[in-house]
């Protein structure tokens, strides 16, 4: 069986193989410290979790997906950038989290050229970004499809 993912800037469903090829393309063309740094980043999130799909999304962004979205691999001329869905919700002690501060959702890791990752933490953090989105999918919402089952005809 094929998985598939869709493309967001497309709406075209695209086989989840390809998602992955076009992020090893990306970490090609990028053939300095940058592509270096997302194989890097991207080899420490399979590691942390091993389920996690690769998805190619918004017309270029590598994105991390278990239960929803757990995080993208943004590449800037200087930085590459982990953003977290929602990294607001997650606690990061060990002060990972250093950009995209002041919003209510979402919360990104900038690294530069030559900085050290801390592995450890930053596997710890991916799994709890999939824990928290698994835990979201498990509670029915109000008028969601459990509910709609629960309403009895009327005679």
């Amino acid at each position: 069986m094929q998985t598939f993912m869709k493309q967001e800037s497309s709406k075209k469903a695209i086989p989840a193989e390809s998602a992955s090829a076009l992020i090893d393309a990306r970490i090609e063309e990028l053939s300095d410290w940058r592509g270096k740094m997302l194989a890097k980043v991207r080899a420490l999130i399979h590691q942390a979790d091993p389920e996690i799909v690769e998805e190619w999304k918004w017309m270029g962004t590598p994105v991390w997906s278990h239960g929803g979205i757990v995080c993208t691999g943004e590449t800037y001329k200087s930085v590459v950038k982990m953003t977290f869905a929602k990294g607001a919700a997650l606690e990061d002690p060990s002060g990972l989290f250093n950009s995209s501060l002041e919003g209510n959702v979402r919360r990104a890791i900038d690294i530069h050229e030559g900085e050290k990752i801390n592995e450890a933490a930053l596997k710890k953090l991916i799994r709890a970004a999939v824990e928290l989105n698994l835990k979201g999918k498990a509670k029915p919402r109000p008028g969601g499809p459990e509910a709609k089952r629960s309403i009895k005809p009327k005679p």
